[in-house]
């Protein structure tokens, strides 16, 4: 089969997928994306130029949209030189968000299209006026909405779409969820797996060595923002190392904005909140590395005594994902995108978003409770290998690709029997329909 996918930033979400295909050795895989280093190897990278973003002459409300039909033309482009040498994908699977997929149908209309659909802007529910410490601003309730736009123009392009969580497929309206189709993501239970000798072993990460007799707390996010309950966790610090006095605490993540604003005043938010509650932590028992090596991310959760998760009601990060695959005793903020993952008390424990001084004493129960502890660790790589393992992940993948085109690119043997009935289906009903 010949399959065509499209990122801005390859190979973004479809990595997995992306390599199982090319792993079956009778694909032909294509990729059209924006200009980076990533490399995987029998793959057909296709560039195309970063367009020019947040025009300023163009409202603000609408900007979202004009970045994506920006970015639509140029993946345009790129495609009509493929088609031009004679290249027809068998399907296009992309992500949505940023646009690059809406012009595809004009080239190809008869090709399906598989477009990831990860969440629909709600601007009086969800995240929006989640945390009162950042209310919502009406005047703000137009730019929201538009936000959905791309949203509306993909559902109508007579596409599939696919999710990756329950919940975030419900944050789409009832019309259109038929449309999408559910794609719970998977993890590498093999890379993410438990250590136990980590703890007995001695761990540097940036600045801060951490013992065998240490206690430690974890913390990740790809940028530390309030969307990722930054701001909670930082005024969670001064009670927490107050009880412990032999605690550390890593705070992995960036100084850029993945979601949400910059600070009013400037800065980052990491400078914002050290000003507020740093005179009350000891700076030899807090790190921030910032970004690190993935090694290190896993190094650090493998080590951890706990690890705490945070998010407004939003899109779920790979994190905890990962985090629950390699047994970490998971803290997280009692939201629904959480609640789907953990069940309290059995692979986790949820704790209210919104309540530091909670969240600390949470965190130091999971520490000093050793049954506890232990019954958490296990119930959480228990959970993963049951729900998140890669291969029922590309196997429910592969069935999607085969209910759309016939076909399974890549099924495991115990699969095909079934997969070949589905697509004997699909060849008759097009039988019948012709």
């Amino acid at each position: 089969m010949k399959f065509l996918f499209v990122h801005q930033n390859y190979p973004a979400q479809f990595l997995h997928i992306v390599r199982h295909l090319v792993a079956a050795k009778r694909h032909e895989v294509v990729f059209i994306t924006e200009p980076n280093a990533n490399e995987i190897a029998g793959v057909r990278k296709v560039p195309y130029l970063k367009p020019k973003l947040d025009v300023s002459e163009v409202h603000v409300a609408a900007r979202e949209l004009d970045n994506g039909v920006r970015r639509a033309e140029l993946v345009y482009r790129a495609a009509y030189g493929l088609n031009h040498l004679g290249y027809k994908p068998d399907i296009i699977i992309g992500h949505h968000g940023w646009g690059e997929m809406l012009n595809l149908r004009d080239l190809w209309p008869d090709v399906p299209m598989l477009g990831y659909m990860e969440f629909y802007y709600q601007y009086n529910a969800a995240d929006v006026g989640f945390d009162p410490e950042f209310p919502s601003d009406p005047l703000d309730f137009p730019r929201i909405r538009a936000k959905n736009a791309i949203n509306h123009i993909a559902l109508n392009l007579g596409a599939t779409g696919q999710c990756p969580t329950q919940w975030q497929l419900s944050t789409y309206p009832k019309w259109a969820r038929p449309r999408i189709e559910l794609i719970w993501e998977g993890v590498d239970l093999e890379m993410c797996s438990p250590d136990p000798a980590a703890r007995r072993r001695t761990l540097k990460v940036g600045d801060m060595t951490i013992k065998p007799t240490d206690k430690l707390v974890t913390y990740v996010s790809r940028d530390l923002e309030p969307y990722r309950g930054f701001h909670i966790m930082m005024r969670a610090l001064p009670d927490l190392l107050k009880a412990h006095k032999d605690l550390k605490v890593i705070m992995i993540g960036g100084d850029g904005i993945s979601y949400g604003a910059a600070p009013h005043h400037g800065g980052n938010w990491r400078e914002v909140m050290l000003a507020e509650v740093g005179k009350n932590i000891d700076p030899d028992r807090v790190v921030f590395p910032g970004r690190v090596p993935y090694s290190t991310y896993l190094s650090a959760l493998r080590r951890s005594d706990a690890h705490v998760y945070l998010t407004y009601p939003f899109v779920a990060s790979w994190s905890m994902r990962e985090s629950m695959a390699i047994g970490c005793a998971v803290i997280g903020g009692d939201v629904d995108p959480v609640r789907e993952f953990i069940t309290h008390g059995e692979n986790g424990v949820l704790t209210p978003f919104l309540e530091p001084r909670t969240l600390a004493r949470t965190i130091l129960n999971v520490i000093e409770d050793k049954t506890l502890n232990r019954k958490l660790r296990e119930g959480a790589r228990a959970y993963a290998e049951a729900n998140l393992a890669m291969g029922d992940y590309l196997d429910r993948y592969c069935q999607v690709i085969a209910n759309m085109t016939g076909e399974n690119p890549a099924p495991r043997p115990e699969l095909e029997t079934e997969v070949a009935k589905k697509a004997g289906r699909i060849r008759k009903r097009a039988t019948a329909d012709a």
